[in-house]
């Protein structure tokens, strides 16, 4: 059963309403996203690209621009090194644009996720030999290659790394011990000592983070950075980054320039989706395209998703695009019957009664197992780990809950993984079939998370009438976008509302449309998405209905309306 709770965060609504000219309300919800002080709201309401720190203040950026501008001036063949997910598809494109435009010999590989798994391996470095590869350059990955990067340096080769995962430690009797891979250059704001600001960078804006001190260092108009927005947004909000700060930022600006995107294979998919005439939101690049370049990189190869990127005719991206987009339906059908699994695995076992499940579906496409974990994740609100069948070990990946660190306690088990690395919330990992028990056994008794931990929370932004609802509201909501995490989407409640209409509607009578009336007599729209008819049927046998909503316009024939979108009942 979920909790139901209002944040309770202070501050003087009416005079920060007042000063920015916001009504009360928005000034709590962007005090109930942190954001406080007069700059900070300032920056948050009309934040832009000026407001982005400067490159040069990452840790080893003078070093790699250094060696970089070297290299061009001897003509040195540069490798980019990147990942399959969206995240690495987008940096490896950014580095790629960026280093041709300085003038830079560069090429570019993508591992495959399943020939040569993710990130540096020993073979990478050693097919870089035979190519005469003067330079890695890794991004999205690189950070926990310790032993690849030696490699690389034992064969004479330069490696700077461009990464934006956790730096690698083990635990000893004096405390954590950092390992950094022996890279000529380490790009990574996570390093304890760097003094960028953003921590919490993906892989494609670490990369162009290099790229913008490569541009200055180069001379190229600023403005030519402006192509590598909406690049950064869609990675950033694919690979589930806080939309904070910078994040934000970047983000708000990509989005506004995607729906008329100057790269061809992003209008094609932005076309073939059936976007072409919509609002592109952080939703439509989270769910809808973001997906699709996804999509390659589990079930064919990333390099799909890159070639879209690079593609230099309406033909041929069209094809790459409607490709893409097959791919990310076969996705969607394998993830349903794997979910399916899964669920089915939790409720027949006493995995049941984990805290931490770990679900090993050896059929399974090692692919979609972290989307899989996810869904698992979302229905039972434990941390989660599907593992499936690898060539020479089991595969798999994690998706967190907000209370457990999932990469610190991989750390706790390293002893049993082959080798593991991510983020708190997500991770991957590769271990031998024997140890799983022992892994899910150890991990379980490791784990401190109490009942309440595991109890979903809703939380109320603001318990408000609908009779308080204006279109000007919802106007200066808009202001607040995007949302995604670290942002989330406002969310209202009433309690007390009498239900006078209710029905279901769509062909998969996964939308219900009721009319509602508060106890000051204002009556409105509004629609239910999910369990139609099981919803009708709770409201309908009730005199009154507690709600939690979003409101919004409703636009149809030429007519405004407002609505509320209900998101839970009780």
């Amino acid at each position: 059963m979920e909790k139901w709770v209002v944040a309770a965060k202070r501050a003087d609504f009416n005079s920060i309403g007042q000063e920015f000219e916001i009504d009360p309300v928005i000034a709590r919800l962007i005090r109930n996203r942190d954001v406080t002080g007069q700059d900070n709201i300032r920056m948050y309401l009309k934040g832009s690209i000026k407001d982005i720190p400067s490159p040069w203040l990452m840790k080893d950026m003078k070093k790699a621009v250094k060696i970089i501008k070297e290299k061009v001036s001897e003509k040195a063949k540069i490798r980019i090194i990147g990942d399959y997910d969206i995240d690495g598809v987008m940096s490896t494109y950014v580095l790629l644009r960026g280093l041709i435009r300085i003038g830079a010999d560069v090429d570019t590989y993508i591992p495959d996720r399943v020939a040569d798994g993710y990130g540096i391996h020993e073979h990478l470095i050693n097919r870089a030999e035979e190519d005469k590869v003067d330079t890695i350059l890794t991004c999205d990955n690189g950070i926990a290659a310790v032993s690849e990067i030696q490699l690389a340096k034992e064969k004479g080769m330069t490696v700077i790394v461009t990464d934006h995962h956790e730096i690698p430690y083990k635990e000893t009797e004096n405390g954590r011990e950092i390992i950094l891979p022996p890279a000529d250059a380490i790009l990574n704001p996570k390093q304890q000592d760097c003094p960028y600001p953003g921590k919490n960078l993906c892989g494609a804006v670490v990369a162009f983070k290099l790229i913008s001190a490569l541009y200055e260092e180069f001379c190229v108009p600023g403005e030519e950075l402006e192509d590598f927005y909406e690049l950064a947004a869609i990675a950033t909000v694919g690979d589930v980054m806080d939309l904070q700060g910078e994040n934000r930022i970047l983000v708000k600006e990509g989005l506004k320039r995607l729906k008329n995107t100057g790269n061809l294979g992003l209008r094609e998919l932005i076309r073939v989706n059936g976007l072409e005439d919509s609002k592109i939101t952080a939703y439509h690049v989270g769910f809808v395209l973001g997906p699709c370049i996804n999509a390659s990189g589990r079930l064919d190869t990333a390099a799909r998703s890159l070639a879209l990127l690079n593609a230099e005719n309406q033909g041929e991206a069209a094809k790459l695009a409607g490709d893409l987009t097959a791919l990310n339906q076969s996705r969607k059908s394998l993830t349903e019957e794997g979910k399916e699994a899964a669920i089915h695995q939790v409720e027949n076992t006493d995995l049941k009664n984990d805290r931490v499940l770990v679900i090993y579906l050896p059929d399974c496409h090692e692919s979609i197992a972290g989307i899989i974990a996810g869904r698992i994740k979302e229905k039972y609100h434990k941390p989660t780990f599907v593992l499936t069948k690898g060539e020479n070990s089991a595969k798999g990946s994690g998706r967190s809950i907000e209370a457990y660190s999932m990469y610190e306690e991989l750390v706790r088990c390293a002893d049993l993984l082959i080798q593991f690395g991510g983020h708190p919330m997500a991770a991957g990992l590769s271990i031998e079939e024997k140890n799983i028990e022992k892994f899910r056994r150890r991990l379980n008794q490791n784990c401190s998370l109490t009942e309440e931990d595991l109890q979903p929370k809703i939380v109320i932004d603001v318990p408000m009438p609908i009779s308080y609802i204006t279109k000007n509201l919802i106007r200066q909501i808009a202001l607040l976008e995007p949302f995604g995490k670290g942002n989330t989407k406002p969310l209202f409640a009433q309690k007390g509302l009498k239900v006078l209409d209710a029905v279901v509607v769509g062909r998969n009578r996964n939308v219900a449309k009721v009319r509602l009336m508060d106890p000051q007599g204002t009556v409105m729209d509004g629609v239910y998405f999910g369990e139609a008819d099981e919803f009708v049927r709770f409201i309908k046998d009730r005199s009154s209905v507690s709600v939690t909503y979003y409101p919004e316009i409703n636009q149809f024939r030429g007519r405004e309306d407002i609505q509320i979108v209900i998101q839970n009942y009780c």
